[in-house]
């Protein structure tokens, strides 16, 4: 998105929605690229994404490799040994799969191969913030969501819906 992109401002104070108010963008961004995350050792790491995670990895440099999974959008990994920075379950990645019963299946083998894969956290799974989830936190402290979305589309339909203030 280029310039034009919707900027939301408030429309009245009573009512506490926002309007959409076409303004340009600052930036001329064509999409939402990237993100990062640390890593304590890149190879063990990769293992566990391309493995137990099955994402695609490749390194793509000495300290840093790109891992995806169905399109285009990349999490740079950072191989920072003992600086790593563990994140908090807020701060965490999230996987998506087909249906609870996957969700189950996943949790079960994040206890499974906890040990295997260095995983060091498998919380329970259950009904949150319209999906059916869990958190496990691997072997760097980086936290996963692994979900089922109730509708495979969920994203796009609330992007296209727009917003909606909930308490």
């Amino acid at each position: 998105m280029a310039t034009g992109t919707r900027v939301k401002k408030p429309m009245d104070d009573t009512q506490g929605a926002l309007k959409p108010v076409s303004t340009p963008a600052v930036i001329a961004s064509q999409r939402l690229s990237h993100g990062t995350l640390e890593c304590r050792d890149i190879n063990k790491s990769r293992v566990f994404y391309e493995e137990f995670l099955g994402l695609e990895a490749v390194y793509h440099g000495k300290r840093t490799m790109l891992i995806r999974k169905g399109g285009y959008w990349g999490v740079v990994c950072v191989n920072r040994g003992d600086k790593v920075r563990p994140m908090g379950p807020l701060n965490h990645w999230g996987i998506d799969v087909a249906s609870r019963e996957l969700v189950n299946e996943a949790r079960q083998k994040a206890i499974q191969y906890k040990s295997k894969y260095g995983i060091r956290k498998v919380n329970q799974a259950l009904d949150q913030h319209g999906v059916y989830s869990f958190y496990l936190q691997d072997l760097d402290g980086n936290w996963w969501e692994i979900q089922s979305l109730p509708e495979p589309d969920m994203y796009d339909r609330v992007f296209e819906r727009g917003d909606r203030l909930q308490d």
